[in-house]
């Protein structure tokens, strides 16, 4: 990372721009601009991209982006995000927050600073940019993959990051909820029955016709592959989604929780 951080500086000095000039030639705040050649933010990929052009570096600086996979992902996150990109369809039930593959930036930023023992300054960088890199596969709107999503109704009113962060999550799921190969549902408080009360958890379904599931509590990842464990969990979720609104009445009771916040 040091050496990333050298580089960007070293081009940018030879090029004759201060840290403010070279933000707004890429798009950046001076701020971040200081952080990223002091090493203490990971750049992400569009922002050596930018670098690279501005500073016409031939690709050099673009290149670096590989050198930073490492840094940016921690090993946990990476496997994860191998696991989804295999995915042909990917399930996910909710109860505490948002479902990542669906959190905006500054909620996902307000989700993970929210952890204890805290993630330092490098650490939360690194866990918020890998969390909003795991998202390519829901954007891709090739539609490569189903997905389906359950959030608990309480999930929608935790004002978490505060009013303005909570509103646009909920636009957030709004947008996602309309593309076509995402069906979102919520679960509602009303609902005397609720088969999810264990916790949040996930299933996906494989290319090789395989399938898996993925639980995380107290900062614990686990990935589970064992067929019967996976079935219950297929089957828990089938209950799940039936006591779930439909994708049109959940979107309904989002704008509604939407013109409340």
């Amino acid at each position: 990372m040091r050496t990333v951080a050298r580089q960007l500086k070293l081009w940018r000095e030879s090029s004759g721009l201060t840290q403010a000039e070279f933000g707004a030639a890429i798009g950046y705040g001076e701020e971040l601009v200081s952080s990223v050649e002091r090493g203490r933010r990971i750049p992400r990929p569009e922002y050596l991209d930018r670098a690279d052009e501005a500073l016409s570096a031939g690709g050099r600086l673009a290149a670096l982006k590989e050198d930073l996979t490492e840094v940016r992902y921690p090993k946990k996150v990476r496997d994860l995000k191998r696991l989804e990109a295999e995915a042909i369809e990917l399930g996910a039930y909710n109860n505490s927050v948002i479902q990542g593959l669906l959190q905006t930036e500054a909620y996902a930023r307000a989700v993970l600073s929210a952890r204890r023992p805290p993630f330092t300054t490098d650490q939360l960088e690194q866990q918020v940019a890998a969390r909003v890199a795991r998202q390519e596969i829901v954007n891709d709107r090739a539609g490569r993959a189903a997905f389906s999503f359950v959030q608990c109704e309480s999930t929608l009113r935790r004002p978490i990051g505060g009013r303005m962060v909570m509103r646009g999550q909920l636009e957030r799921l709004l947008e996602v909820a309309a593309f076509h190969n995402v069906d979102l549902q919520v679960l509602p408080l009303s609902r005397e029955e609720n088969s999810g009360l264990d916790g949040s958890f996930r299933l996906l379904r494989l290319r090789d016709g395989t399938a898996a599931g993925h639980v995380e509590v107290a900062h614990i990842s686990r990935v589970i592959t064992e067929p019967k464990e996976v079935q219950l969990l297929d089957i828990q979720y089938g209950i799940i989604r039936a006591q779930a609104l439909s994708p049109r009445e959940s979107v309904a009771l989002i704008e509604k929780v939407r013109g409340e916040t």
